[in-house]
């Protein structure tokens, strides 16, 4: 992203892409229970708790779970960049305050 774009550009590109971050963050989330369902009917005629069990101590679900909280960690790297952009502007405003508080002496 270009540095010297307006902090108003900025924060769009950035906010653009939380939003996509968050929505697969959010996607995988609310689907942990229904992928988590899948797999253990995919077991056959097994006990619900076995099939649970299995499941979760399976290679797909730890890797399903990785996932998901690494896309809720992507989001949330993308949501500190936007905090940081929305500092960055305030910092810009007191900055110019003062300046015209100064000229005003």
């Amino acid at each position: 992203m270009e540095q010297n774009a307006p902090l108003s550009e900025q924060f769009r590109i950035i906010a653009k892409r939380w939003v996509d971050a968050d929505a697969a963050a959010s996607l995988l989330e609310e689907s942990k229970s229904a992928f988590l369902s899948q797999l253990m009917a995919s077991m056959g005629d097994m006990p619900v708790s076995k099939a649970e069990m299995s499941v979760k101590a399976s290679e797909k679900w730890t890797t399903y779970v990785t996932q998901m909280v690494e896309a809720r960690k992507s989001a949330a790297l993308l949501k500190v960049q936007l905090e940081y952009i929305r500092m960055r502007f305030h910092e810009w405003q007191s900055y110019e305050a003062t300046k015209r508080a100064e000229m005003k002496l």
